[in-house]
């Protein structure tokens, strides 16, 4: 026996909705659990695809085509990393463990690439300064032209060739700067007589190769230098000098070209020295106070009248160095500069001699530090500039072993005579090349004993000779410009 329940259409209606309600439900069921995979999965590949697939930035100078996704610009400029400071910016100078108000410490040493604009380009030299050690320092794109090109030696080497040196006269120079280092006493000086004056001259003669605290081979020794004169000007208020005789206003002229010659190099090098500007600043400030109104200088600063030329070319020397720096605002040298040479053309011989203070006749051969005067500060065409050239010419003579040979003399002869130029100069360079090379001692020293006005050491002798054959490539000719 069956059971059989008849539903009623309500009955039958209300199931048959239930049924078609749970369809509905299971198909949106799906289609979201669908839709939600293919969302995960979506971000999952997307994320997949930027970590895969960075931007690709090329470099190429063409076109872009107009298709193309634009990129974002990439700055290209490489920030390096500074090089390891040498020994020489890592030792402590000057007694850094003393409580001596006048010890300097080690100098901050920053090295950047700025922008390149120096002198004035008007006198001899356009940017008086030096040679040197190219690659060791780098950022000598600051360095003026004319002296940056100084600073590579390939360049070097040309200059050097073109204006009439040889590969033996660099040489010359190179055992002068070895023999330099090797003589320097533990305190960056050289010599026991007038050493802030000796010390100013072996300066002058790295700097003359280019060669600054940043170099590899002769930085240490540079750097020491420096920081003597340097300690020097700070113990006296800026008057570089110990000596108690005539002889203390040339010694702070010499030292005061020379720390303002390295001055030059290390601001623009960003080489940090601490007081060097302060020294130097105050070094030029008393040369230029110290003119006599008549525009000479004395064995002694501000004295009224007259002048003293053999110790007033190195003041002439100084000032010229210190408009390089940009210490001193524009013009300040205008006055005793145009006092100077008006002083010279007054004692001036009717045959282009210029000697002795105010008689052409006595030391006559500094008539080459007269006409080296006119040059740099702006007149190397006047009259006065062509006749002491012409009894350069007439009377110049360079034997050896006697008193023509005078290193004092021809040191601004040399000068003098590149800078002038022509046949004048082939005819001088022909007589004074060679014979000065082959007297170089095989230490690397120069050996001389004269009359007035000679060096008076084997340290002073050495120097000159070097900073006579550094004169090929240490200046830029008019010529050139």
């Amino acid at each position: 026996m069956s059971l059989h329940v008849q539903l009623s259409p309500e009955a039958q209606e209300n199931l048959r909705r239930q049924r078609r309600n749970s369809t509905i439900s299971s198909v949106l069921v799906s289609f979201l659990v669908v839709a939600s995979i293919f969302l995960i999965m979506g971000f999952f590949f997307i994320n997949i695809q930027v970590k895969e697939t960075p931007t690709i930035v090329t470099y190429e100078a063409s076109t872009p085509d107009e298709n193309q996704i634009e990129e974002k610009k990439v700055n290209t400029q490489v920030q390096r990393k500074p090089s390891a400071p040498s020994s020489s910016m890592t030792k402590v100078i000057a007694a850094s463990n003393s409580t001596s108000p006048v010890s300097i410490p080690v100098p901050d040493v920053d090295v950047t690439t700025p922008s390149m604009d120096f002198g004035d380009g008007e006198d001899f030299g356009g940017g008086w300064g030096s040679a040197g050690d190219f690659g060791s320092g780098g950022g000598f794109s600051k360095i003026p032209s004319t002296m940056r090109k100084r600073c590579d030696p390939q360049e070097r080497m040309r200059r050097l060739k073109e204006a009439g040196g040889t590969e033996q006269g660099e040489k010359a120079v190179v055992n002068a700067l070895d023999f330099l280092q090797k003589t320097q006493s533990a305190d960056g000086s050289w010599e026991q007589s007038y050493p802030i004056a000796m010390t100013g001259f072996a300066l002058l003669t790295y700097l003359g190769h280019c060669e600054t605290p940043q170099s590899k081979k002769y930085g240490d020794t540079v750097l020491k230098a420096i920081t003597y004169l340097v300690n020097q000007g700070v113990k006296a208020d800026g008057y570089l000098t110990n000596a108690k005789d005539h002889g203390a206003v040339y010694e702070h002229a010499i030292a005061t070209y020379a720390l303002a010659e390295a001055y030059t190099f290390c601001s623009k090098l960003n080489i940090k020295i601490p007081d060097l500007d302060k020294v130097v600043k105050k070094a030029g400030d008393r040369v230029m106070k110290g003119q006599a109104p008549g525009g000479g200088w004395h064995y002694g600063y501000g004295q009224a009248a007259g002048g003293d030329n053999s110790v007033g070319f190195w003041q002439i020397q100084a000032m010229k160095a210190c408009k390089h720096t940009g210490l001193w605002k524009d013009g300040e040298f205008t006055k005793h500069s145009r006092l100077a040479l008006d002083f010279l053309k007054s004692v001036q011989g009717a045959d282009g001699a210029i000697g002795y203070r105010t008689d052409p006749n006595r030391s006559p051969g500094l008539t080459g530090g007269g006409v080296l005067a006119f040059q740099i500060w702006g007149e190397g065409s006047s009259k006065e500039a062509k006749k002491g050239v012409d009894w350069i010419v007439k009377n110049a003579k360079f034997t050896w072993g006697g008193h023509d040979a005078n290193l004092y003399y021809h040191y601004y002869m040399i000068q003098a005579m590149l800078n002038h130029g022509g046949k004048e100069w082939d005819k001088y360079n022909d007589m004074i090349r060679d014979p000065l090379i082959k007297a170089q001692n095989p230490d690397g020293s120069w050996t001389q004993s004269v009359g007035s006005h000679g060096p008076i050491n084997l340290h002073m002798a050495t120097c000159l000779a070097a900073l006579s054959l550094e004169a090929y490539y240490r200046f830029l000719p008019s010529s050139e410009k």
